[in-house]
């Protein structure tokens, strides 16, 4: 059951992480010290011991009495969560930001572990908060919450939690569940993390780590690109079988989990978890895949013919163009390009971002243990967010940078709402992320030098659209075909291999042919591991900003104070509401359509070009 404590914060990752350069000056790393000065320092335990002592006061304070307080009781049974959520937040937040840094070093690891372990134990005390909450009646919950303008604030937050009430176990079984959540899911994610960063690849004779190996296919010398997926398929197959009992016993103990909460599909609680409807979703969906070949099969097919080729192998989806400069982006360019494209859309967007380059809430240089691609962590209300890269210096890298400021920006003009509120659904998390992206692209597109250069701006904004849009769609259906496949009994290794080469032949087209070993390749993406069905997000939140960026292309009077108040909504309110005010909404089918066409454009844009 999900309950209003979140005991650690989910960091929203980069799907596609991006790199590969050198000479790229001087790059910021985190300075951890806003959060905890050291994993041994005393105000560490003087938080666990205000938890351990609050836990216990909770509990004896409002267990089998929810139902019965008034507003102002319930205001203040209300704010005490809050502040034991911000508590062990800090904590947690810490705890993986550290792991996330160098999750090979067992130290580390450690730390995590026991930092979750004794946060379990004490947050185990107040699981009993949400279960007596949804079973509060309807018409007394409506009673209690109505007429307090401060406790009325926080309905949202206690509407989306009684969402779940038709899927609410016992309280013994909750309780369960949630001690045994350190041993469950949470062990397997963490044996995936380390599995990853501890891989090691060979490529034309050096040894590189998964970032590095990636980044090598975006090389302009195909020769590297291939070498680079060649070594990727090598790797991974020597890990094939545990990479496949990670996916197997997930989706196995997530379809228990659903079973027992009686979910009608694998993909309900996420749907229910992001406050969107399930035919929003299946709109977005099927949008997406009529749109395969007017978009992805038609672009590919023009990169074919760019690159000389009859065919494309899998080492050349992300190649750059023939004309394309290699060109190595110094971090202090791409500070100051990013920097510029928010600046020219609103001051107070370059004034969110600064701190983030000059207080240490960056993390930039690929090192040895780190967590490869790229997130953003809000971490808690009354801190900041801190961002991570795997900065190389490739020009996608400078629209990693846009794209995970635009979080730390959305993230810190949310954090208003406090700590229950300032969470935004995923559907609307990667608004600002893909909004600051586009800022970027547009403003570097406008002081192309020429026609080449618009060109080659052109050609990398649609294949970004394309892996943001196409290919995370892409990866939801193999989700969806995975779990379902799963229900019926274990999956060996070919067969999830099959689910993902079903999948990657519809969305990518006839331009393609697939090397051996390319079956192996949904083994490295931590999203099917951490957050099933998280994927759509970046695709649902491409596409809104596109239809956002349309409005505001065309001169919406107001439209930086709406989008301002947007972003500070953090999750107060409904994506509906949300949307209202620029004349937009994601249930209408037609809404996707008109975020796909710009991708259309561009791409028309392109065939002029030829």
């Amino acid at each position: 059951m999900t309950d209003p404590i979140r005991t650690a914060p989910e960091p929203l990752r980069d799907a596609e992480g991006r790199g590969g350069g050198r000479d790229l000056g001087e790059l910021p790393v985190w300075d951890l010290s806003d959060l905890y000065p050291a994993p041994d320092a005393p105000e560490l335990e003087r938080d666990f011991k205000w938890l351990e002592e609050e836990a216990a006061k909770l509990a004896a304070d409002y267990r089998g009495k929810l139902a019965d307080l008034d507003s102002a009781q319930m205001l203040d049974a209300v704010h005490r969560n809050e502040a034991f959520d911000r508590v062990s937040g800090r904590i947690m937040s810490y705890a993986y930001l550290r792991y996330a840094q160098k999750s090979t070093d067992p130290a580390r690891a450690k730390f995590l572990s026991d930092c979750q372990d004794r946060m379990t134990r004490l947050s185990s005390q107040l699981v009993f908060f949400s279960l007596e909450f949804n079973r509060i009646a309807d018409d007394a919950y409506e009673a209690v919450m109505t007429g307090n303008p401060e406790l009325e604030r926080y309905k949202p937050v206690f509407d989306r939690m009684r969402a779940m009430k038709p899927h609410q176990l016992s309280d013994e079984l909750e309780e369960f569940l949630h001690d045994q959540s350190a041993t469950g899911a949470a062990a397997w994610n963490k044996l995936f993390d380390e599995t990853i960063a501890a891989l090691e690849f060979e490529v034309d004779g050096d040894t590189l780590g998964i970032e590095a190996t990636l980044s090598n296919l975006t090389e302009q010398d195909r020769s590297k690109r291939e070498a680079a997926a060649r070594a990727l398929a090598e790797t991974f197959k020597t890990r094939l079988p545990l990479f496949a009992r990670v996916h197997n016993t997930l989706a196995k103990d997530k379809e228990i989990r659903d079973r027992w909460r009686k979910f009608p599909t694998p993909q309900s609680s996420r749907h229910l978890a992001n406050h969107v409807e399930p035919e929003v979703v299946e709109a977005l969906r099927n949008a997406v895949v009529a749109a395969y070949p007017r978009l992805s099969h038609r672009y590919y097919a023009l990169k074919a013919r760019w690159l000389g080729l009859s065919k494309l192998q899998v080492w050349d989806r992300n190649a750059p163009l023939p004309m394309e400069s290699d060109r190595i982006v110094g971090w202090d360019e791409a500070r100051a390009t990013v920097t510029a494209a928010y600046a020219d859309f609103d001051p107070r967007m370059a004034e969110l971002a600064e701190p983030f380059f000059t207080k240490g809430w960056i993390d930039a240089p690929v090192a040895e243990g780190k967590s490869p691609g790229a997130f953003a962590h809000p971490t808690v209300s009354d801190v900041h967010p801190y961002v991570m890269l795997n900065y190389l210096g490739k020009p996608r890298d400078v629209m990693t940078l846009a794209h995970e400021l635009g979080h730390g920006v959305h993230q810190r003009l949310a954090a208003g709402q406090g700590e229950l509120l300032s969470h935004t659904p995923l559907t609307l998390a990667e608004t600002a992320s893909v909004f600051g992206e586009m800022l970027t692209f547009r403003r570097m597109l406008d002081n192309a030098k020429d026609d080449a250069e618009r060109k080659v701006m052109l050609a990398g904004k649609v294949e970004d659209m394309i892996n943001t849009v196409i290919r995370q769609i892409a990866f939801y259906d193999f989700e969806c075909k995975l779990h379902a496949a799963r229900a019926e009994g274990e999956l060996t290794p070919d067969d999830i291999n099959a689910l993902w080469m079903s999948v990657q032949g519809e969305s990518l087209g006839p331009a393609f042919e697939f090397m051996d070993g390319y079956e192996i390749f949904w083994a490295y993406i931590p999203h099917f591991v951490h957050s099933p069905f998280y994927v759509y997000a970046y695709a649902f939140g491409d596409g809104l900003v596109n239809a956002l960026y349309a409005v505001y292309a065309e001169g919406e009077p107001g439209f930086q104070e709406k989008y301002f108040d947007m972003l500070k909504a953090g999750g107060s309110k409904h994506h509906k509401d949300l949307l209202a005010p620029f004349g937009l909404d994601a249930s209408d089918p037609a809404f996707w359509d008109k975020g796909l066409s710009m991708i259309e454009g561009f791409i028309d844009e392109l065939e002029a070009m030829e």
